[in-house]
């Protein structure tokens, strides 16, 4: 009985999981592992922190106020500069990170759609962005997620088990967890990307929205926070098991599409491993193309005041603005691995402003009570902004 309440009230939580096991998380997973091993595990270990933290408190702010962050961001900054400062930060976020993340999404869905079925990259990507336009459209989308979310779940557990066949040594396991390593050049960019990958934005907006949905005050936040860690926390699991299974099966091959990714299952699979890879893949790209939009539309909404039904005028402009620029992106002909990092880079370097601003909001007292942060999620949400930014400001000046 205690089991069917507990996943039950599995909800949220699993919808951002599903949206950050995309294919940004795939290919920047099998990337650091193929090039890294396991030395960069430490950096998904932090993020799922990071992730646990921010998410707490997006869930925290939309149970207790009722209110989405972008609603919070404009309640709490009323003076007409700062005002305009957060909402155009906000809304540049959406422009760039989402429109990125989307772009990568549909490219990643495309790589699978590629190997499975032989259809061209550009061909795909547009398929694909067809299918989350119908399904954002109509509202009806939460049937087909979570079939989605289940096939994103099938290829989790092929990860979990190739990786406990592929595993190195536990000592070398337990260094790359515990032991952080800054690597140079490009390795830099997979550090900030594994964050970005998993730390998300966008979820932090979504979150906060969709706790709302399935719950209705603050007295039920022992539920979303039960959701949340349990998710975010398997979630995270799933993304070391890649890097786990890419140093074992692809280490130092190069890659450039699904079929190079797949090779990291073939100890497991065989011959099945490019048909696996590449159905999963398609699929988390389908399911996170659908997230990425509808967080746009809600975090819009949101800060600019408007209704934050997916199917207002403005909000569908959102959304809709959000998918053509992925779609456009990905069927340019930009390669599709290097596209997928992009996106997570510009998810990372976002990251910080959009923390901040959470931070802000759930310190407010008069608006969040006596559920407002005490000191120790301040100093877990301080370090998460101070790590996040140090990796953006080097990331920066190794770019400029």
């Amino acid at each position: 009985m205690r089991l069917g309440r507990f996943w039950r009230n599995i909800g949220p939580g699993a919808v951002i999981a599903a949206a950050f096991i995309g294919p940004g998380t795939v290919t920047t997973a099998t990337l650091a592992g193929a090039e890294h091993g396991v030395t960069l595990l430490w950096a998904l270990l932090f993020s799922v922190l990071a992730t646990l933290v921010l998410q707490e408190m997006a869930a925290r702010l939309g149970l207790v106020t009722g209110a989405g962050l972008g609603e919070a961001i404009r309640e709490r900054f009323i003076r007409p500069l700062s005002r305009l400062l957060a909402v155009g930060l906000v809304l540049s976020a959406i422009a760039v990170g989402n429109a990125a993340f989307e772009a990568g999404n549909l490219a990643g869905g495309a790589l699978g759609a590629e190997a499975l079925f032989g259809l061209p990259g550009r061909g795909a990507a547009l398929v694909l962005a067809a299918g989350a336009f119908g399904l954002l459209w109509t509202g009806r989308y939460r049937v087909v997620e979570r079939v989605l979310v289940v096939l994103v779940a099938v290829m989790a557990i092929t990860f979990l088990s190739t990786a406990v066949m592929l595993a190195p040594p536990p000592g070398e396991l337990l260094g790359g967890l515990l032991v952080p390593r800054l690597p140079s050049g490009r390795g830099l960019l997979l550090v900030v990307a594994l964050i970005g990958t998993t730390v998300v934005p966008y979820n932090l907006f979504l979150h906060a929205t969709a706790v709302g949905k399935r719950w209705s005050g603050p007295e039920e936040l022992p539920a979303a926070r039960r959701d949340a860690a349990f998710s975010i926390v398997l979630g995270g699991i799933v993304s070391m098991a890649i890097v786990v299974t890419a140093a074992g099966g692809a280490r130092g091959a190069p890659i450039g599409n699904a079929a190079d990714m797949a090779v990291q299952l073939e100890p497991l699979l065989g011959g099945w491993a490019r048909v696996l890879f590449a159905g999963g893949l398609l699929a988390a790209g389908l399911s996170s193309a659908v997230t990425a939009p509808l967080a746009a539309a809600y975090a819009a909404a949101g800060t600019l005041g408007w209704d934050p039904s997916i199917r207002g005028r403005r909000p569908r402009a959102i959304w809709i603005g959000v998918l053509g620029i992925g779609a456009a992106f990905a069927a340019a002909g930009f390669r599709p691995v290097p596209l997928i990092l992009f996106a997570q880079v510009a998810n990372g370097l976002l990251l910080p402003a959009v923390a901040l601003f959470l931070l802000v909001v759930v310190n407010d007292r008069e608006r969040m009570g006596r559920w407002a942060n005490g000191r120790w999620m301040n100093v877990a949400g301080i370090v998460v902004l101070l790590v996040t930014l140090g990796l953006a400001v080097r990331t920066l000046a190794r770019v400029l």
